[in-house]
């Protein structure tokens, strides 16, 4: 019986009798789980660096507020407004130091605020902060003053809560007048076309050849 002949492409054909290495194999899985392994208690290791450096950063912040200091901080915000006075009306070219001067006999001013849009300019209407409470009795008196030649609007402060929406009630327009809304009223019978949809019924034509 004559061998067959074998193409050998690349390397030489192994023996049908030989045995194949298993202890290699076996290292190289080995060695595979272990980069994995690795490789898994690295991103590990990052996820809670960054979980730290999260949770710091919120603290930092005050997005993370303890219950008992935020009521701290509420407080000590209304304190101070029981010491504030609303300004309205306030000159654009007016400088805090003049409204300062202004209220200045009314009592100690610890801090006038002039509130300005994101382009920097004055919206108006001011803060004035004062160190003595009975100051801002005094400084109500001064309401519709003048200062640069314009009446001020001077009032008490109010103290915003966190989560209330002040409710504005919607103008009076005198060209469209004043119309109450009337309470919906449910139709004795409910439609079987739906609602708004009411069917046209249309008398059938005759045929009039002559008119």
């Amino acid at each position: 019986m004559e061998e067959e002949e074998h193409e050998v492409y690349g390397g030489d054909i192994p023996d049908v009798g030989e045995d194949v290495d298993m202890a290699t194999a076996d290292d190289e899985a080995v060695k595979e789980l272990d980069e994995m392994k690795k490789r898994l208690k690295e991103m590990e290791e990052e996820a809670a660096a960054l979980r730290e450096m999260q949770a710091k950063v919120e603290k930092e912040m005050g997005a993370v507020q303890d219950p008992a200091n935020a009521a701290a901080t509420q407080a000590s915000k209304e304190e101070v407004d029981s010491r504030s006075v609303f300004v309205g009306n306030v000159d654009y070219a007016c400088t805090p130091e003049e409204v300062q001067q202004h209220f200045q006999s009314c009592g100690t001013v610890n801090r006038v605020t002039i509130l300005t849009d994101k382009f920097g300019q004055p919206k108006g209407f001011a803060y004035v902060e004062f160190l003595e409470v009975e100051a801002v009795q005094e400084a109500l008196l001064l309401n519709e003053s003048e200062l640069h030649g314009r009446q001020l609007k001077v009032l008490a402060k109010r103290t915003n809560v966190p989560g209330m929406k002040q409710f504005r009630p919607r103008r009076f327009n005198p060209y469209m007048g004043y119309r109450p809304r009337r309470p919906y009223v449910p139709p004795y019978f409910y439609s079987p076309y739906g609602y708004g949809k009411v069917p046209r019924f249309r008398r059938p034509t005759r045929y009039m050849p002559y008119y």
